[in-house]
């Protein structure tokens, strides 16, 4: 280490104390949601994609249209729908008769922040349209291909696939998302905080942008910069193969798991891990950041076999007994 860990320790609790004023403005319109808002944070810091699930009425879109507002960036909607096509999201190539040549119209993907509105409403076409976004922070449109704003993130809400009119995310495109993070009822109390303050017909509750590209940039350093051990790196690769080879780690899951996560995962749950300790004021990763981590970076890259689904086993539940039973540095 080049730097002390107090060091260290002193510019993650300044940079923390930076976020201090954001979040400030999106608790004026969230009520509770803690670990969304952690989530939504942590997704701004790691550069990584977000997908949120959770029944219709529980704040989804609404939280992140606050987030963006709070943030000094270009914010861009698509509502997905069953007739959505391809060129809705991205752009399309449009032909002008009189010069005889085609000119390019971006599409809404073009900005900062991409709120994709109940993503799995519309057909595995569309929803592949936003995989080289994701990924590759570039779209091809025709023969040319145009390098996306940075920073870029695209964060997505679902409706719980149960649900009628939703189709399954392709398994290529889910694993794109950094976190998956299941949203889930208010409390009593909570829900009577909503009501006072969202129960008038036009709620006037005023969001100032305090965030800008730069200083995110600058956070996203201090994030970089957290000490993460050898023994909590080989913690983190020892979970993820867990999945694909639980026999090696004396796990009883044969046959409960269909496909384990993918070396994706592995770097997602160092990013996030970091970024837990960076909120938490420590410039250092600790194995229960990499615990309190796992289930929303490991949930949808958790494929379990059809022998699990008759068990009633989710990933949650594969998840929890790996936890469990592999030893903690």
């Amino acid at each position: 280490m080049s730097e002390t860990v107090e060091a260290i320790n002193r510019r993650a609790r300044e940079g923390r104390d930076r976020l201090l004023p954001f979040f400030a403005e999106v608790e004026k319109v969230l009520v509770g949601q803690r670990h969304l808002i952690n989530r939504l944070i942590v997704g701004l810091l790691t550069d990584g994609h977000i997908l949120l699930e959770g029944v219709p009425g529980l704040a989804k879109t609404l939280a992140v249209r606050t987030v963006a507002r709070a943030l000094h960036l270009d914010f861009r909607r698509i509502q997905f729908t069953p007739d959505l096509l391809p060129a809705d999201v991205v752009g399309t190539q449009i032909y002008n008769p009189r010069t005889g040549e085609f000119t390019v119209k971006k599409g809404p993907v073009f900005a900062n922040v991409i709120l994709a509105d109940e993503i799995n409403r519309a057909p595995a076409k569309v929803q592949s349209a936003l995989l080289e976004a994701m990924q590759e922070k570039q779209v091809t449109i025709g023969e040319r291909t145009y390098e996306l704003p940075q920073p870029f993130l695209v964060l997505a809400t679902q409706n719980p696939v149960e649900q009628e009119g939703t189709y399954p995310l392709p398994e290529a495109q889910v694993d794109r998302f950094m976190l998956k993070v299941l949203i889930d009822y208010p409390s009593r109390a909570e829900e009577l905080t909503i009501l006072d303050r969202m129960g008038p017909i036009e709620p006037h509750i005023d969001i100032r942008p305090v965030l800008t590209a730069d200083e995110l940039n600058e956070l996203r350093r201090a994030v970089d910069a957290i000490y993460l051990d050898e023994k909590v790196r080989g913690y983190i690769v020892d979970l993820v193969q867990a999945t694909r080879r639980p026999g090696e780690y004396g796990l009883e899951l044969t046959g409960l798991i269909q496909y384990g996560a993918s070396p994706r995962a592995t770097i997602a749950l160092g990013r996030v891990a970091r970024a837990q300790a960076f909120l938490d004021g420590r410039g250092y990763v600790t194995p229960q950041d990499v615990k309190s981590a796992a289930a929303d970076v490991l949930r949808h890259r958790l494929l379990v076999s059809y022998e699990a689904e008759a068990e009633e086993l989710k990933a949650e539940d594969i998840l929890t007994r790996i936890l469990d039973k592999l030893p903690v540095p």
